[in-house]
């Protein structure tokens, strides 16, 4: 018997076997406390299905992301998806400071001087900004993973235009918001260098800090070379049209949990504000007038199953499928038997209300159901809180943490224009 238990027993003149019985005991409490602490986000679901090879040993989690957010390419998602890993394993999160709203001083390129006092060091950042490889380098901790996303070029401008309709000069320019005209002669309606430009020309490019004025008809090496720096700094390019294989690997990289990667779908517009499919004679010139992205997209895209087939493209495939089972069922538990996404004016709970661009796009979201209260539910409406609330929330929380004082904020020298506000539910 080790001495610590020799010790035990001449103190409490308990019998050997009852003191391991205690010890044994004491573990499985311990164990069921730990299991409890993640039930309350959420339960074990379904175990992994691809396993690493048995000479492999089991990795720890990877605790620091930085995930760049392009926009209008399920960016949102993943970010919800990095804001409940970061809260579950008491992990900080890097915020904008107040006077960038809640994206990092967008558009203006990135600085570590945007970030929130409050969430310094990060392990996690997943906000809005202009990629400088050298700032985030100086935020972020030694081995952090860089990881972004993209989205297919005609399907993201088609979103782009209705969603910054009513903000982005270029497009407020077009007669009768039409998506049409604006591709038939694009250079009619664009002023490069106006404010929100960027959302009208190559914003792929301009979000990973490239020249979104450039084109590869023009100059082929300019795009090799943007290819070249973004496959330097990031571990993983994901491809918004297969989300779930996207996170299948995502969760390989960072040595992650299938259920850690779980989500709802956030951001989505209604169907009556997006185009239902887009004419091939539309997707071509919109891919042509956003040539830089085009071609950051064909390349990633390819390297993008190139991972898969590496990993094993049946294991992948395996496990997307579960994910999507598991998803549902979590919906179905969280939402109820039938999830729907809502409007926000029929969205009871402040707190899941989602931004609103403009009095023409309907941004939809999910509702708890009346009536229920515990651990279960604050995950649940963790699951589908916005981006402006959650990081809202998580900037106090990370104040109180570090014993801020929650107090108004010193403004900036020279803020960046105000980002869009959000409109109220039902105006």
């Amino acid at each position: 018997m080790p001495p610590l238990l020799q010790r035990l027993q001449q103190a409490t003149k308990m019998s050997r076997r009852k003191i391991l019985l205690l010890v044994l005991g004491c573990s499985t409490l311990s164990l069921l406390i730990h299991q409890g602490a993640q039930l309350s986000w959420y339960p074990k679901l379904f175990p992994l299905s691809c396993p690493p090879l048995q000479d492999s040993p089991p990795r720890p989690k990877h605790m620091t992301v930085a995930f760049l957010k392009t926009h209008k390419t399920a960016g949102t998602t993943v970010q919800n998806i990095l804001f409940r890993f970061a809260e579950r394993h008491n992990l900080t999160v890097a915020l904008p400071h107040p006077s960038c709203e809640h994206q990092f001083c967008y558009p203006r390129n990135f600085s570590a001087h945007f970030v929130h006092p409050a969430t310094r060091p990060p392990h996690v950042l997943a906000s809005h900004l202009r990629f400088d490889r050298a700032e985030l380098q100086r935020l972020m901790p030694p081995g952090t993973v860089y990881v972004t996303i993209l989205r297919e070029p005609a399907a993201m401008f088609e979103s782009l235009f209705s969603y910054y309709n009513q903000y982005c000069p270029a497009f407020r320019r077009v007669p009768n918001a039409s998506l049409e005209a604006f591709l038939r002669a694009p250079e009619a309606y664009y002023r490069a260098g106006e404010h929100f430009a960027m959302f009208a020309h190559n914003t792929l490019a301009y979000d990973l800090g490239g020249d979104n004025e450039r084109s590869p008809r023009d100059d082929d090496a300019y795009l090799a070379g943007l290819i070249r720096q973004v496959e330097e700094v990031f571990s993983l390019v994901m491809i918004a049209e297969y989300f779930d294989e996207s996170l299948v690997l995502l969760r390989r990289l960072l040595a992650w949990d299938l259920d850690d990667v779980l989500y709802a779908r956030l951001n989505a517009r209604a169907a009556s504000s997006r185009l239902a499919a887009i004419p091939a004679a539309l997707a071509r010139a919109a891919r042509a007038w956003n040539a830089l992205d085009a071609g950051l997209y064909d390349h990633f895209n390819a390297t993008f199953w190139r991972r898969v087939a590496s990993a094993g493209r049946a294991c992948v495939e395996r496990e997307a499928r579960e994910l999507r089972e598991a998803r549902e069922r979590l919906l179905r538990r969280c939402f109820g038997d039938e999830p729907v996404l809502r409007p926000a004016a029929q969205i009871r709970t402040k707190q899941l209300q989602p931004w609103q661009p403009s009095r023409k796009v309907d941004i939809m979201g999910y509702d708890l159901p009346s009536g229920r209260a515990g651990p279960a539910t604050e995950a649940c409406l963790k699951l589908a809180m916005p981006e402006v609330q959650y990081s809202s929330y998580l900037l106090r929380k990370q104040k109180r943490r570090g014993g801020m004082r929650l107090r108004p904020e010193p403004v900036l020298d020279n803020p960046p224009p105000r980002p869009i506000r959000a409109l109220r539910p039902g105006h």
